[in-house]
């Protein structure tokens, strides 16, 4: 990233690294089976995550996610979306910024879409 700060994708259920900065649910869906307590977020950024549609349509599969990618980056101008958007890269001017989601294939999921939009 320009400023130096790196910006990592995590699962909801590692545990939290000192080294995280801040941690920021990207899911819509609260992660299934975890507290609150154990969570460990800074904050939930529900706005920023990909539309029902989107993500049933995409439902995690590895060959539909370019086009995914595609889909979530135009959903990303949308307003509400957007201004969330500007939030997370706002704290990942501020430091290390690590999005958290549920998904059991992070690599493939809206928080790596957001991980490299926010580094570009």
């Amino acid at each position: 990233m320009r400023h130096g700060h790196e910006v990592k994708v995590r699962r909801a259920y590692d545990e939290p690294l000192r080294t995280d900065g801040t941690r920021v649910l990207v899911d819509r869906i609260w992660p299934r089976g975890l507290s609150k307590v154990k969570a460990h977020f800074d904050e939930w950024c529900k706005p920023v995550a990909p539309s029902a549609e989107l993500r049933k349509w995409y439902a995690h599969d590895p060959e539909r996610f370019e086009e995914f990618a595609r889909r979530y980056r135009a959903e990303l101008e949308e307003p509400e979306r957007a201004e969330a958007l500007r939030h997370l890269r706002f704290l990942a001017n501020r430091g290390t910024l690590t999005l958290i989601t549920a998904t059991k294939h992070s690599d493939i999921s809206e928080a790596a879409v957001l991980s490299r939009l926010l580094q570009d």
